[in-house]
């Protein structure tokens, strides 16, 4: 299948997934996101036991680019001016498409947590918001000395919801609670430290250690590997399911504030914002 954002190509049994979008730092976009979709669906059906994932340039994924970012602002630029008669069955007008858009989002992340074979992340640069839960929702991330990290999603109004379902998982809540509430950029060593990374590698070896590792996963029984990862997301698909559904209504509702109409206009337009908290 033919992509637009993305290479996937494959060597043996190992499908290497490429965000191709260097010069917008591999941002997501819908296109970013149906492709993705798209991949896992084909590497999934195919003969290829492991996948890996990595960017081109010098980023692996900057989270929403600046185009889908303008494109959210403009379609809920009125959502924060609703008066009380804008609503309908008890919600403001427009939260169910928002509702359903935010959906679409978790079962992008979901797709990924719960893929049947194994996959390794190889973080060359900057993951960032989204970008940041595609590489900490692999089973194995590695990354380099020069990547970053970021739920960043408060510093613009609005919120991390999905990927902290994932993230409190991953490193418990006191931790997930100072990098969702402060939104600030953390380095790889950290990102070891905490848990969300398995190893740093140097740069110009961190695709050689990648399919080391992939090399080893091949190793090992199929039938077991994916036996193993069906329990551990079978262990937790009861939570996941409301935990997912709660966040995507928080995401859908924190729309209809000012701050976040703010947030996104600030960050567009390179200014500071001003903050009503409301």
């Amino acid at each position: 299948m033919a992509f637009t954002t993305l290479k996937l190509e494959y060597e043996g049994e190992v499908a290497t997934l490429t965000f191709n979008r260097p010069d917008r730092r591999n941002a997501i976009s819908p296109e970013v996101a149906e492709d993705l979709g798209a991949a896992l669906e084909e590497v999934e059906a195919g003969p290829a036991r492991v996948l890996i994932l990595t960017g081109a340039g010098k980023a692996f994924c900057a989270g929403l680019d600046l185009a889908t970012l303008r494109d959210l602002a403009e379609r809920t630029k009125d959502n924060y001016r609703l008066q009380p008669g804008g609503v309908k069955d008890g919600f403001p007008v427009g939260l169910d498409a928002n509702i359903a858009e935010a959906r679409s989002m978790a079962r992008m992340f979901r797709r990924l947590y719960e893929f049947s074979k194994p996959t390794i992340a190889a973080v060359n640069g900057p993951a960032i918001a989204g970008g940041c839960g595609i590489a900490t929702l692999c089973d194995l991330t590695l990354a380099a000395p020069e990547a970053k990290f970021g739920y960043t999603e408060v510093k613009i109004g609005f919120m991390p919801a999905v990927v902290s379902v994932f993230l409190i998982r991953q490193i418990g809540e006191k931790r997930a609670r100072d990098l969702l509430l402060t939104g600030r950029i953390f380095g790889a060593d950290e990102a070891l430290r905490l848990g969300l990374v398995n190893e740093v590698v140097p740069g110009e070896h961190l695709m050689a250690r990648a399919r080391e590792l992939a090399a080893g996963l091949l190793e090992v029984s199929p039938t077991g590997l994916a036996f193993t990862k069906r329990l551990i997301h079978d262990l937790s698909t009861e939570d996941l399911d409301r935990e997912l559904e709660l966040a995507a209504e928080r995401s859908a509702r924190i729309r209809f504030t000012s701050d976040y109409h703010e947030g996104l206009t600030a960050f567009l337009e390179k200014r500071k914002p001003a903050w009503k908290g409301e």
